[in-house]
């Protein structure tokens, strides 16, 4: 087929400055409709789609037949009924995290996708990335010996009671945001399932803003923090009895830092990077692979729902 044709629900500013650019960029698609009431927010996305074709509503974008698939930014409360409105209408989605609000709910995406015969995937950009691609083999060819313990830490500062991630009626919170990443990175490296999952959650008007777990993936400890109130902060580490194996800017590289995996060894240490990698277009690109070529697409929904059942314990957990 020719290119994969997107849409996009809302004039998201993350859309606006990330995916938008991302999906045209990216092999194999590009950008050719919004759906956003008001035509004015839709000008800064024809500096990367020129042919842009605004719709005013999103049912419209998903009734237009020269659409393929559909990238959702929405709040998160919205991502699963317009997830599956479009799979309905027989758009491939690409869906922001957390695409749902419950490990249920990809229940229901899951039987949406199979009925429709179309791609679904939540945006999980960061298992695109070599950079977790090359931690993932180092720890399966036993680059730090046996696995002991997982660190992981992501926290911002945002106290604008304007902005959704503290809103709670919109599904805000710092777990939801960001926890998605130091749980769902330790699953994609491991590739196994975590136990024992407990939490400790402080809450601001109904929305977590510091939460601190702790569980085992195997025969290792896992500990972990997230929070929407603390200095910026990330990192994960993955330490054994040979070595440790240290990404400094593991989440959003290029913003945050320098994408960069460090393996120490003894009185060695091996530093690999990956300064001018985009993980959104890569992401792209697999959808577009995956769409066009039937490539198995690195980030099935299966997996995220791992994720979400995860998050699910850890509020049960502090609950």
């Amino acid at each position: 087929m020719s290119d994969v044709r997107w849409g996009i629900l809302g004039a998201a500013k993350f859309a606006r400055e990330f995916m938008g650019p991302a999906l045209t960029l990216a092999p194999g698609g590009h950008v050719a409709a919004l759906a956003t009431s008001d035509p004015a927010k839709a000008e800064p996305f024809r500096v990367f789609a020129p042919g842009l074709r605004v719709h005013d509503s999103y049912e419209a974008l998903l009734a237009d037949p020269q659409i393929d698939a559909v990238y959702i930014p929405l709040p998160n409360r919205l991502h699963v009924e317009w997830s599956l409105k479009a799979m309905q209408a027989g758009k491939h989605v690409l869906c922001e995290k957390p695409m749902a609000m419950q490990a249920g709910d990809f229940d229901q995406l899951i039987a949406a996708r199979d009925a429709a015969g179309v791609l679904a995937a939540e945006a999980f950009m960061i298992v695109h990335h070599p950079q977790w691609q090359r931690a993932r083999k180092l720890l399966a060819d036993g680059a730090v010996g046996r696995l002991w313990r997982i660190d992981g830490a992501f926290s911002f500062n945002n106290r604008d009671a304007g902005n959704i991630r503290n809103q709670a009626g919109m599904g805000g919170g710092g777990l939801r945001d960001i926890g998605v990443y130091v749980m769902g990175s330790a699953r994609f490296v491991t590739g196994l399932e975590a136990t024992d999952v407990q939490a400790r959650i402080q809450w601001e008007n109904g929305v977590d803003v510091y939460a601190a777990i702790s569980a085992r993936f195997g025969e290792a400890d896992y500990v972990n923090f997230t929070s929407i109130r603390m200095h910026p902060r990330q990192e994960m580490t993955f330490h054994g009895d040979q070595g440790v194996l240290r990404l400094p800017a593991p989440f959003n590289p290029r913003v945050f830092g320098e994408a960069r995996l460090e393996l120490h060894r003894g009185t060695e240490t091996i530093t690999e990077r990956w300064p001018a990698v985009n993980h959104y277009e890569l992401q792209a690109a697999a959808f577009n692979r995956s769409v066009r070529e039937g490539e198995d697409y690195p980030c099935p929904l299966e997996f995220s729902r791992g994720t979400q059942a995860m998050m699910d314990s850890a509020f049960a957990s502090a609950a």
